[in-house]
């Protein structure tokens, strides 16, 4: 079963400082249920690293009385690290951790990055939660997948989301036929470039879904994700628009369009 999920990236300006009333997690589990969405990754979210083990159950609780599943993500390979979110993981009752190879101060070589997943993947199957490493330009797709392919194990995956390996010169279609027999977690988002203002260059950014250059029909045909268990997790490259108040309704109009979306192709397949 593939199920639809929000990630706190679905959240990106609401949760921000930019704006007056910043969203907790707690209103973020609120918001995806009242679009009656089941699962909600909290990806890229720091602040979550220093809670207590009563915060997390507090959290847990509240995720359970409103049916949703709860993802985590973070960055980097870390040993200690990554440890840490599978103690989380297990709290939260979560089955996914993504991460990436790199963070801001630890860039490790491939032939590195393949020691230090060895040194946690065992814990990872024991605890039976995916490792999904995301897709993106720092690291070109064929290259994560030559580590990725080292090991065997299910329970190391790949997080995939096409659109961010533009910027390393990839072609999405080419990133989707490198992993998808490795995908255990789909980064839902559309994107498309358009002119800046007399015309020097492009901007690369998200657009609402179904208008941009996501092929979501070849991803899904090459993933197969309602066959293997592969929630689809929405988020957005929104930019910044005028003001506070549009930019968190305009961000709030893209989480219920991507959904409907969704939710329509669903529908199709069934």
């Amino acid at each position: 079963m593939s199920r639809i999920g929000l990630s706190t990236y679905a959240f990106f300006w609401r949760m921000s400082a930019k704006v007056p009333q910043p969203l907790t997690l707690s209103q973020m589990l609120e918001q995806t249920a009242a679009l009656n969405v089941s699962v909600f990754q909290i990806c890229d979210y720091p602040a979550i690293e220093s809670w207590s083990d009563e915060q997390l159950q507090t959290l847990r609780q509240q995720a359970d009385a409103l049916g949703i599943t709860l993802e985590l993500g973070t960055r980097g390979l870390g040993t200690a690290h990554l440890r840490r979110y599978l103690h989380m993981a297990a709290i939260l009752d979560a089955r996914v951790v993504r991460s990436m190879f790199y963070t801001a101060d630890h860039r490790p070589s491939l032939e590195e990055a393949s020691t230090l997943i060895a040194a946690v993947l065992p814990d990872f199957a024991r605890q039976q939660v995916r490792l999904c490493l995301e897709t993106y330009e720092q690291v070109n797709s064929g290259a994560m997948m030559s580590v990725i392919n080292k090991f065997l194990s299910p329970w190391l995956c790949v997080c995939l989301d096409p659109a961010n390996c533009v910027a390393g010169l990839e072609l999405p279609e080419q990133v989707i036929a490198n992993t998808a027999a490795r995908v255990g977690n789909l980064h839902i988002k559309d994107f498309a470039f358009t002119r800046r203002d007399g015309w020097v260059g492009f901007t690369f950014a998200g657009c609402p879904m179904g208008d941009g250059l996501l092929d979501y029909d070849r991803m899904i045909a090459s993933v197969r994700p309602a066959e293997r268990d592969i929630n689809q997790i929405v988020e957005h490259w929104l930019p910044w628009q005028d003001d506070a108040a549009l930019t968190c309704e305009r961000e709030a109009e893209w989480t219920r369009r991507t959904v409907e979306f969704l939710r329509s192709k669903q529908d199709q397949e069934s």
